[in-house]
C-alpha cells in the first residue's frame, strides 16, 4: 500500500470520488457537494488557514486502486484550549473494510501532527467550524445525513477504537414531527418571560442581515466560545456566515431573543438542504443548479433542521429557552405550516441542559456521532470532555 499526499487535480478527484464508489449501494448516504469538500482545503476559501495548516492523503493498494483517504490539520487557536496537551485533528476518513489500511491512514495523520508538536489528535473532525463534518456516525445508519454532516460505515467505529481512539464526547441529532405537541413545562417556562415586557422574541428580516449577524456573534461568543475547541467569532466571520447562507435562509425559522433590545438568545433553523442536494449528485453545475431551483420553487423539501440554539449565561435558567421555543411553535404550527419534520444537529452529551430542552420539545435521539481523541503517549491519563456547567 502507498500513501500519496494530495497535490494534483488527479489526486483531488480521487479524494472526492472514493466515497462515491464506497457508498454506491448505501441507500441512505447522500453525496456531499464536491465544492463543499474542496472548500475545506482551499486556502482562499477556508479562513482557518490564517491560523492553521492542513493536508490530506489518499491510499493506494498494490494494484493502483484508491482504497482510503484522510486529512490532518492544526488550528493554533484551539490546540491548547481546555487541553492538557497540544491537540490537532484528523478527518474526512474513508476506507475499505481493511484494518491495516485504516491504521496506515491513522499513522500518517499521527506522524504529521507529531512533527508539528502535537501530542494528541481528535477525530474525525473538520478543519473549520464544528457545525460541519464533525464526529463519527455510530447510530442512525437508517437515516439520511443532514447537510454537511458525515455518514459512515458501521465498521469505522471498530477501526477507531482498535487504534486507541477513545470517546471524547458524543453528539446527538434529535428529531421530531413539527406538528407534534410540546411538553407543558415549556409553556410554564415561557409564562415567566412573557409577563416581562423587557423580553421580546422575533424572527429575522432579510433586509437587516448584518444586524442579525452581529446579534448572532454576540450571543455565540457569550454562550459557546468558552466550550473546548470553540474559538470566538469575529464580526467579519459572522457577516460572512450570514451572507453565505442567505440564499437558503427561511427568515421565519431564524429567531432571536432580546432583553431591552440586547441580544440574549438565538434559535437558528434552516431548510434541510440535503433534501434538495441529494438530487444533484454532488455537483452544482448548470444542470445541478436547475435541479436545485426546481426543488426550491416546488418546495419539495419538507424538513427543517436546527443549526444552533443558545442563551447567554446571565439569562439562563429564567425561562428564555421555553419562551423562544413557544414563539417558534406558534408560528410553525398555527400560521406557517411549511415543514413536516424537524431535526436538531450537534447537541453534545456534555450539555445536559440542552438535552433536557430538546426532550421537552418532544424530540428523540435519531443519530449519534462520536468525537474521539487519541493521546500519542499512552502513559498520559485520558480525560473526557468536561460537563458543561
Amino acid at each position: 500500500m502507498k500513501i500519496i499526499e494530495v497535490t494534483t487535480p488527479e489526486h483531488r478527484k480521487a479524494f472526492l470520488m472514493l466515497p462515491v464508489r464506497l457508498y454506491a449501494r448505501e441507500k441512505y448516504w447522500i453525496r456531499p457537494l464536491d465544492e463543499d469538500i474542496e472548500a475545506v482545503f482551499d486556502k482562499e476559501k477556508n479562513k482557518f488557514f490564517k491560523h492553521g495548516e492542513c493536508t490530506r492523503w489518499i491510499l493506494q493498494n498494490d494494484s493502483g486502486e484508491i482504497i482510503g483517504r484522510v486529512a490532518a490539520f492544526i488550528d493554533r487557536k484551539t490546540v491548547m484550549k481546555d487541553n492538557r496537551q497540544p491537540t490537532g485533528g484528523m478527518g474526512f476518513f474513508e476506507c475499505i473494510a481493511d484494518k491495516k489500511a485504516a491504521f496506515l491512514l491513522f499513522d500518517t495523520c499521527k506522524q504529521w501532527l507529531m512533527e508539528r508538536g502535537m501530542m494528541a489528535m481528535d477525530g474525525p473532525i473538520n478543519f473549520g467550524e464544528r457545525d460541519k463534518w464533525w464526529g463519527l456516525l455510530v447510530e442512525g445508519f437508517d437515516k439520511e445525513p443532514n447537510y454537511c454532516m458525515p455518514y459512515h460505515f458501521p465498521y469505522y467505529q471498530e477501526f477507531f477504537e482498535a487504534y486507541g481512539f477513545r470517546e471524547y464526547f458524543k453528539q446527538f441529532t434529535f428529531a421530531r414531527k413539527v406538528m407534534d405537541s410540546l411538553d407543558e413545562k415549556l409553556a410554564r417556562k415561557a409564562s415567566l418571560i412573557t409577563q416581562d415586557p423587557n423580553y421580546s422574541f422575533r424572527h429575522i428580516d432579510l433586509k437587516n442581515l448584518d444586524k442579525y449577524a452581529e446579534d448572532f456573534r454576540i450571543v455565540y461568543n457569550k454562550a459557546w466560545s468558552k466550550h473546548a475547541g470553540a474559538a470566538e467569532m469575529s464580526s467579519l466571520q459572522a457577516k460572512a456566515l450570514m451572507r453565505r447562507i442567505k440564499p437558503i435562509l427561511d427568515p421565519k425559522i431564524v429567531w432571536f431573543g432580546y432583553y431591552q433590545e440586547e441580544p440574549i438568545a438565538f434559535y437558528i433553523m434552516l431548510p434541510e438542504m440535503n433534501q434538495i442536494f441529494k438530487h444533484v449528485n454532488g455537483k452544482l453545475d448548470w444542470w445541478g443548479k436547475i435541479k436545485f431551483l426546481y426543488h426550491q420553487l416546488m418546495k419539495t423539501n419538507r424538513k427543517m433542521f436546527g443549526v444552533a440554539f443558545g442563551v447567554v449565561p446571565e439569562h439562563q435558567g429564567k425561562g428564555v429557552d421555553g419562551a423562544i421555543i413557544m414563539a417558534v411553535r406558534e408560528l410553525v404550527q398555527e400560521k406557517y405550516k411549511r415543514y413536516d419534520d424537524f431535526e436538531m444537529n450537534w447537541i453534545g452529551d456534555f450539555n445536559q441542559k440542552m438535552i433536557r430542552v430538546v426532550e421537552q420539545v418532544g424530540a428523540y435521539k435519531a443519530k449519534t456521532h462520536i468525537t474521539y481523541r487519541k493521546l500519542f503517549d499512552d502513559s498520559i491519563p485520558f480525560e473526557r470532555m468536561k460537563m458543561k456547567d
